[in-house]
């Protein structure tokens, strides 16, 4: 049954307001991110950081390792007062980044995580440093971090025109596809020529790098009119989430990224144990077949912009979930064909790495070009917080599903649920997006 545009989608006086005709499909058809100097500096900055992030990523954990000798309780315990700041925060941070200026909270962000981290060599090399000591400075940095990314996503409808976004989105996700392909490898070698507590400074100055960077951008920003302070925190947060689960497209999106997110970590819980196990393929090749993956992580961001403006924003979010899940069924499909296992899996990796960024690219862009600029933090905010838990919910239920009926029945859950999640944008008004915005 068609869906009404009128009825169930956003307002049409919000909407037109917060999307153009034929907005955010035509990147390529206008100018170029690569002549807005603004975006190119907060592309550069935050490239710097996410190589830097890298090596944090390593050597953190290492410095608890290999200096500070920690148990497995406390590593336990150091993983999580990573995480924590965004249950505890998430939602906060959303009010707070709109009710100020985004670009100074961006910096002090910035600048905050230089100090911190700065802290764990100089402890280090003064010989004060102990687990407590990491403790704290991770979970102040978490902070940080959960402030500068809701900010982050907040601040970029500003910095460029709406019907720039995918391409923005594009080439924020390039880079962090390349860092994660390249970062582990240079931060090993930092590690291991530096030693970790020491190689913890090279992610602590791409902060500085980004912080800079961010200072240097000369495109006034418009503090978004808004009663918060009026209204209240608490207030504003539920206004926040009413915003995200009560407009159609929105919650078809949160939803849709959400299932998407589940079954993805189902299946990430037993990927390793099948492919050694069951499929006995050895190290090397595990290696390789994520090569692959990454290689296919590059090419679905490189080829995010040019397949919406093809075949519209709609279509592409309703078909990048069947591509992930018909894509991961052939992970399970590969223990019925001993000799094809390998090139099954591997084609199964490529065309996961291809769409699982052309998703994430669309979903974000779209999310941003159809909130007002008044609630972008506190819409960020909201998404992260309600899919923030859902990994380790789906791990869990991934180790208990390969316990109980097997790893390659779990498989086959895992990618009928990614196939599923389609549904979401099925019935609701994104999968017609393409043609509602061209009749403005």
């Amino acid at each position: 049954m068609p869906i009404a545009w009128k009825n169930d989608s956003i307002e049409p006086d919000t909407l037109s307001s917060n999307v153009e005709s034929e907005s955010i499909v035509k990147s390529s058809r206008l100018r170029g991110l690569w002549r807005h100097p603004d975006f190119l500096k907060m592309w550069g900055g935050q490239t710097v950081s996410l190589f830097g992030s890298q090596v944090s990523l390593l050597a953190i954990p290492l410095t608890a390792v290999l200096v500070l000798n920690a148990t497995a309780l406390q590593m336990g315990i150091l993983t999580a007062l990573g995480t924590l700041p965004t249950l505890l925060f998430g939602l906060f941070a959303g009010v707070w980044v709109d009710r100020l200026h985004r670009s100074p909270i961006l910096i002090v962000a910035d600048a905050g995580r230089f100090l911190l981290l700065c802290l764990i060599p100089l402890s280090a090399v003064t010989g004060i440093l102990h687990i407590g000591i990491l403790y704290v400075l991770t979970f102040l940095v978490g902070i940080l971090t959960i402030f500068f990314n809701v900010a982050y996503r907040s601040y970029l409808p500003s910095l460029i025109e709406r019907e720039q976004l995918i391409e923005g989105n594009s080439k924020l996700e390039l880079s962090q596809s390349v860092s994660e392909i390249v970062g582990p490898g240079l931060a090993g070698t930092l590690v291991q020529i530096l030693t970790a507590p020491v190689a913890i400074l090279i992610d602590a100055f791409s902060f500085l790098v980004s912080a800079l960077s961010l200072a240097w951008i000369h495109t006034p920003e418009q503090r978004p009119e808004s009663d918060t302070k009026q209204k209240g925190m608490l207030r504003e947060i539920a206004e926040g989430l009413r915003f995200v689960f009560g407009k159609p497209i929105l919650r078809a999106l949160t939803s849709s990224f959400a299932t998407l997110t589940l079954f993805n970590s189902v299946l990430e819980a037993v990927f390793i144990l099948y492919l050694t196990r069951a499929l006995g393929i050895t190290p090397v090749v595990l290696g390789i077949i994520f090569a692959i993956s990454s290689i296919g992580f590059l090419l679905g961001a490189l080829l995010a912009g040019w397949l919406t403006h093809r075949i519209g924003i709609g279509i592409t979010l309703l078909l990048t979930p069947l591509v992930i899940g018909g894509s991961d069924l052939l992970i399970p499909l590969a223990g019925q064909a001993p000799l094809l296992a390998i090139p099954l899996i591997g084609l199964a990796q490529l065309l996961f790495g291809l769409a699982r960024p052309v998703f994430s690219i669309n979903q974000v862009s779209l999310r941003q070009a159809l909130t007002p600029e008044r609630l972008q933090g506190r819409m960020n905010a909201s998404v992260s917080f309600v899919v923030f838990g859902i990994p380790a919910i789906g791990a869990l239920l991934g180790g208990v599903l390969g316990q109980d009926i097997g790893l390659q029945k779990t498989l086959i859950i895992a990618a009928a649920g990614e196939i599923l999640a389609c549904l979401w944008i099925f019935f609701s008004p994104v999968r017609r997006l393409r043609e509602e915005l061209k009749a403005g």
